[in-house]
């Protein structure tokens, strides 16, 4: 009956790590690892746009969020017309695309931003939603592009903005759902069947 009563005891001081040694068996004690969660909001996020107004990311909620870092001497400038073309099919579909300017690679947005708005406007009739030019890497990374490349963030991944024309695809809950290379089209499969909810 002694021996019975010793048993907790003799558990408690095999215990090492993230085991207890029960006998021949080790028995594993610590919780499994879960997916880290957000801890910031996409939905708390704020820019200015390129008329220089606040613009709220609390409008984006319950919207598919397509954010672009963009610019317009890039041999990636022409998928503005298929951003456009996206945006016009699902915009009232709760599709939003959201541009950020910037002259990070190449110095290919040298422009101010009335420029860049002009230029949008003449040669792709882009209505979507465009922001003033950022810094989307370095000292200066606007806060946005901080919440799409650090999963300390996020809760999803760490990544770095490439090149220009890089897609972060944001759900309607403000969740990161994944990240797209700049020569991905705008209007591929990966892009629809997240739109349209198909696997």
């Amino acid at each position: 009956m002694k021996h019975l009563f010793l048993l907790p005891a003799l558990m408690a001081l095999m215990a090492c790590g993230d085991y207890v040694t029960v006998g021949p068996v080790k028995v594993p004690t610590a919780q499994p690892a879960t997916t880290p969660m957000p801890t910031a909001s996409f939905h708390g996020l704020s820019a200015t746009d390129i008329h220089g107004k606040p613009f709220s990311f609390d409008q984006l909620k319950g919207k598919k969020v397509l954010v672009v870092n963009t610019a317009s001497e890039c041999g990636y400038t022409p998928q503005y017309r298929q951003l456009q073309e996206l945006y016009a099919a699902y915009k009232d579909k709760g599709l939003v695309v959201v541009g950020f300017p910037s002259n990070d690679f190449g110095g290919q947005e040298p422009g101010n931003e009335q420029q860049i708005e002009q230029f949008c406007q003449a040669n792709y009739g882009v209505t979507f939603p465009m922001m003033s030019k950022v810094s989307t890497k370095g000292a200066d990374q606007h806060p946005v592009y901080q919440w799409l490349t650090q999963k300390a963030q996020n809760g999803k991944m760490d990544s770095e903005v490439k090149w220009n024309f890089q897609k972060y695809l944001v759900d309607e809950q403000g969740q990161l759902v994944t990240m797209l290379a700049s020569a991905a089209d705008p209007l591929g499969p990966e892009v629809i069947n997240w739109i349209e909810g198909r696997k």
